[in-house]
């Protein structure tokens, strides 16, 4: 059993001049197994974080300048490495701006890749097919580079594999006899390290002469496997030992076996790929779906065991023959954007393939053929006897005639352009009552955009409850209806809203803004009335109740203005209460619900160099009044008043002193200017500066602290005791 989750979008793609030409050279995972680095094709090197689709650093060679390879992390120094210009090799780390300063050497052959796996050194692979150790090549970068090929031979594809201490570094070439047609022979080469030994592989040739489209490897029981596709449709896999490796000499015939058979349609494949989840499981991209009208790319999950399609995906705009595998996601880059989309691969047998293991919550819509045989087949039952085949034709009399009254979702989509609101509501609840997740995935999108596209023509017609049920269904996000969240502002619908905040993780910088703008200057009535998702209104409800007393701010009480405070005007201060000197809380600036939506817009992911410039819409007032509630909460957490119940949806420490600083960036100048703005500002400072002298504080005590660790803890200890520790 395969599923495939709602994905999102990781960063827009830069179209190249050449249409038939990937923006994406490569992606690679980083020492964090949260980030990718992502190589465009020409000049850009870019590190994100995947779970808050946020650039976190971007490297960039000079015009004129190329990338001729994709730049990979060196997981033993923690570098980066990229190739420029088929020679120069850069190394540098994520705190260098400036990739023209960072380390550069020439080398004397042109590079083909450079490949780095966790547990192993960068290896370098050249174009003519030499292989080195990166530290070996840099210690002299001019050494000369023997030539492996033959002058007819090109690198096709390449890749390394780190086995127990064995290093791999596998790659294809053809041999172009005849340039035009491209039906040259091709052979896969086996490079092991320490010790060196070469093994030479020929690839058997399809009829038609056509070279594979893809190829991926991976390593499962000790064998590497690889597996490539075919223009027919055709996956086959190549098994190599990995252990025991006897170099062989001369070239030797590499056995396949026809692993996958994909259905095509007319004609053959352009773009498209296949890769190997686990030993069941393989994920084509560029493939038509069997049961999708032509002309439309999916990317699918395939069990190979039962040779059936597990999960679906239309992939909108054009394909580029390119897929990644890293850490339970699949990075598919087209038209102009590279998604991000998670799946999930279960332990495959006969029932799940056939779409028949019964899980709970989930109907089943299609019924068995024969009960008994397949009872006897899957779960080794014995057939019942009269009585048991009685009740199974009442059973499946009662879900044809069931069946029969249900819409098809093509049915639904036409009653959906005519038909009154109250029975269009009743035939979505039905239709998404009744699919199960791999049909949801298809029609969630096409029901959401009619419903929207009917409401934008006709003001009298609004659906929130189908709407808010489709996107319950966690189906469906921003990219796929992009004006769902702008209508829901338009109708003043807070709960549509809200679920969309809380479930779309693709949600432009723009739209969060206009967002955050309309909460933030709708009077408090206005949404008290409307129902809220519970828990995050149960934690805004404990909140605002906590007790409104003078606490610790992170343990350490400030004074609300310091001696050595940053005011022009130093006057006399009055005598403080010596026995409250704390900075008090005050009330909640907005009304419960307001707040509550207003969290919603702080857990929304962002990135600070697209969300910055939509600031800038704010006006003064609601900037203040942004800033008041987020000083609110701040003070709320630093001070220990409020105790966050686990489970409950509710915004980060960081999360808040981020927006803090995007609005501050954002507005600096006119909040200086502005009086009402004055103390807000002041009190801002001060928690700034008390946060310093805590630091402060704690740094002078680090040593002690550590000390503490070292010791031993007394044996000789009862249930009561009181021990004293000297620190010098």
């Amino acid at each position: 059993m395969a599923a495939l989750y709602e994905g999102f979008t990781l960063c827009g793609l830069v179209q190249t001049q050449n249409a038939s030409d990937s923006p994406i050279q490569g992606i690679e995972l980083d020492g964090d197994s949260d980030h990718v680095v992502v190589t465009d094709s020409t000049r850009s090197v870019t590190l994100y974080k995947v779970s808050d689709q946020k650039p976190l650093g971007s490297w960039t060679v000079k015009q004129g300048q190329l990338l001729t390879c994709p730049a990979v992390f060196n997981f033993q120094t923690k570098e980066y490495v990229v190739v420029s210009d088929n020679k120069v090799i850069r190394i540098w780390k994520d705190e260098d701006l400036n990739l023209d300063k960072a380390f550069k050497a020439t080398v004397s052959a042109d590079v083909w890749r450079v490949h780095s796996a966790p547990g192993g050194e960068p290896v370098v692979l050249f174009q003519r097919g030499a292989v080195r150790l990166l530290d070996s090549l840099l210690s002299a970068p001019q050494q000369p580079i023997e030539d492996v090929l033959s002058e007819e031979e090109v690198i096709r594809w390449s890749t390394n594999i780190v086995a127990e201490k064995q290093h791999f570094v596998l790659f294809t070439t053809e041999k172009v006899e005849y340039p035009f047609l491209a039906k040259g022979k091709r052979c896969l080469y086996v490079q092991r390290l320490n010790p060196n030994t070469l093994q030479k592989y020929r690839l058997e040739r399809e009829d038609s002469g056509a070279p594979p489209l893809s190829f991926s490897a991976s390593l499962r029981d000790k064998h590497i496997n690889l597996l490539y596709l075919y223009p027919n449709g055709c996956v086959y896999q190549s098994v190599v030992a990995a252990q025991g490796y006897v170099e062989l000499e001369g070239v030797q015939p590499l056995p396949r076996s026809l692993h996958l058979r994909l259905p095509v349609g007319e004609g053959e494949l352009g773009a498209a790929s296949a890769v190997a989840l686990d030993e069941a499981h393989v994920a084509v991209v560029g493939v038509p779906h069997p049961s999708a009208r032509t002309g439309k790319d999916f990317l699918c999950i395939w069990n190979t065991n039962f040779q059936t399609l597990q999960a679906g995906k239309e992939m909108v705009g054009r394909i580029h023959g390119q897929v990644w595998c890293y850490l339970g996601k699949l990075f598919v880059p087209h038209g102009k954007a590279l998604s991000v989309i998670p799946y999930e691969c279960q332990k495959s047998s006969l029932a799940s393939a056939l779409g028949k293991l019964r899980h709970a919550g989930i109907a089943v819509s299609k019924s068995s053929v024969a009960v008994p045989s397949w009872n006897t087949l899957l779960h080794g039952d014995q057939p019942q006897g009269p009585t048991k085949i009685v009740e199974t034709r009442k059973s499946k009399l009662s879900r044809k005639s069931q069946s029969a009254q249900a819409l098809t979702v093509d049915q639904v989509l036409e009653l959906i352009k005519t038909r009154p609101v109250d029975e269009v509501h009743r035939e979505v609840e039905a239709l998404v009552s009744r699919g199960d997740a791999q049909d949801l995935q298809l029609s969630v999108g096409q029901l959401a955009c009619h419903l929207v596209a009917r409401s934008q023509a006709e003001t009298a017609f609004y659906t929130p409850v189908a709407l808010a049920q489709l996107v319950q269904t966690q189906c469906l996000c921003h990219s796929v209806c992009p004006d769902l969240l702008l209508l829901a502002l338009e109708h003043k619908d807070y709960f549509l809203c809200q679920l969309c905040l809380q479930l779309f993780p693709d949600i432009p910088e723009v739209v969060t803004c206009a967002c955050l703008k309309t909460f933030i200057s709708v009077p408090d009535g206005d949404v008290e009335m409307v129902s809220l998702e519970p828990d995050s209104v149960s934690f805004m409800e404990g909140l605002v109740a906590a007790g409104a007393r003078g606490g610790q701010q992170n343990g350490f009480s400030p004074p609300l203005f310091e001696e050595d405070s940053c005011d022009v005007n130093h006057q006399p201060k009055p005598p403080q209460d010596k026995k409250n000197p704390t900075l008090q809380l005050e009330a909640c600036p907005v009304g419960l619900h307001k707040a509550v939506l207003l969290n919603e817009v702080l857990q929304t992911p962002y990135s600070d160099n697209f969300l910055l410039p939509h600031l800038k819409d704010l006006n003064t007032q609601q900037v203040i009044l942004f800033l008041q509630y987020l000083q609110f909460v701040y003070l709320k957490y630093s001070q220990d008043v409020y105790t966050q119940t686990p489970g409950l949806r509710s915004p980060t420490m960081t999360q808040i002193i981020d927006w803090m600083c995007l609005l501050l960036d954002a507005h600096f100048t006119v909040l200086v200017m502005a009086p009402d703005a004055k103390g807000l500002l002041s009190n801002l400072q001060s928690f700034v500066k008390s946060q310093v002298k805590l630091f402060s504080e704690l740094g002078k005590i680090e040593s002690s602290l550590q000390e503490l660790h070292k010791m031993k803890p007394s044996k000789d200890i009862s249930q009561y005791s009181i021990e004293v520790i000297e620190l010098f």
